[in-house]
């Protein structure tokens, strides 16, 4: 914690004991401690220690260098590696404040971690991408593999985000397909999603087909309000400059100069994804995501999304973006409740113990 005088907290990052004597008295091999100092812009000072100073409690936990803090300076204490590596965290933290980003608890965690994963990716470079701005509020990536999707999806025609809930994968895709549509590379929007009952059946639920199709993609218009005016979409829906409709009505159709995203793509089957990908046109880019273990279809049918990774592996313009645990960016329970399910799934495949069914198969069964 930063005080008036100093601070010091030991780390866990990097687990290099203190150089030094050993607890026999002993001289060790270890390098000689060694001691840096930085000096922080004042424009920086505020936002890099944060509110109550939790960001500098979160550098201090995760750094093996000893951080002292006095004011605007820095100082740093250590082994050489260990005094080198908090060198470059403060350096990125120090630019991403200077850039003007929010530098809050989770940025300084996922700065931290990237460094230490020792990708040639800059955390401040990763963090400071703004995809989509609207009213002060900035739509950008905020992990690395959330970046690596975003890329992928400049570069290649199609696109596949796979990961669990909260990590971005149709939120970044419908920021991007705002962004093409404001920069002119594409006429129109298309969302869409298959309507597969989570719980319910369509038959059984009030009001006409319209209406019992509509909660299903109520996600996507709750994104679509986030990132335009609410009065400007009804009228872009007029206009099919947007358009939001259930995966069946896909078929039959050439979708060219548009931007489509295929949502909840593991409720797809193996025929409907090729009747979805063979709608792309000229000038078009689609995005499918969907997340492997959280299939809905009945009967025990294969998803189309786990099938495809396998069909189009390899194929060129066509990219497989996963996404993980690591990835969400919800409350940090979610997280963990991703975290616990992967174990308790990984345990039940080593069984021999009766499969447990899907979700559909247990409705079908009542």
């Amino acid at each position: 914690m930063r005080e008036r005088a100093e601070s010091r907290t030991h780390a866990h990052v990097t687990p290099t004991p203190v150089a030094g004597a050993s607890r026999s008295g002993l001289e060790t091999t270890q390098p000689e401690p060694v001691q840096s100092k930085i000096v922080i812009p004042d424009s920086a000072v505020l936002a890099l220690l944060g509110s109550r100073d939790e960001n500098l409690r979160i550098t201090e936990d995760l750094l093996a260098a000893d951080v002292h803090v006095r004011g605007n300076e820095v100082t740093l204490s250590g082994t050489p590696a260990d005094v080198a590596f908090a060198e470059r965290a403060f350096g990125e933290l120090v630019t991403l404040a200077r850039l003007g980003q929010p530098l809050g608890p989770d940025a300084v965690r996922e700065t931290l971690v990237m460094l230490a994963q020792g990708n040639p990716e800059s955390p401040a470079e990763v963090l400071s991408l703004d995809i989509l701005s609207r009213r002060g509020r900035t739509i950008r990536p905020k992990t690395l593999n959330q970046k690596r999707y975003v890329d992928a999806i400049d570069r290649h025609t199609i696109v596949f985000g796979i990961g669990p809930a909260g990590t971005g994968k149709t939120y970044l895709a419908m920021a991007k397909a705002v962004q093409a549509l404001q920069a002119k590379r594409v006429n129109r929007i298309i969302l869409t999603r298959p309507a597969v009952e989570a719980g319910e059946r369509l038959g059984f639920l009030p009001g006409t087909l319209y209406e019992k199709i509509d909660p299903y993609l109520r996600p996507l218009y709750d994104a679509l309000h986030d990132m335009f005016d609410p009065e400007a979409i009804p009228k872009l829906m007029a206009a099919g400059t947007i358009e939001v409709a259930p995966l069946a009505y896909m078929r039959g159709r050439t979708l060219n100069e548009a931007f489509i995203i295929l949502d909840e793509a593991q409720n797809t089957t193996q025929e409907q994804m090729k009747m979805f990908l063979t709608r792309l046109g000229f000038g078009s880019k689609v995005v499918v995501t969907g997340d492997v273990t959280q299939v809905d279809l009945p009967n025990g049918q294969a998803s189309g999304l786990r099938i495809v990774q396998h069909i189009l592996d390899g194929v060129d313009d066509v990219h497989f973006a996963p996404l993980s645990s690591a990835d969400v960016v919800r409350h940090r329970l979610v997280t963990d409740i991703v975290d616990a399910y992967a174990r308790w799934e990984a345990g039940q495949e080593t069984t021999t113990a009766r499969p447990v069914p899907n979700r559909a198969d247990r409705r079908r069964r009542r």
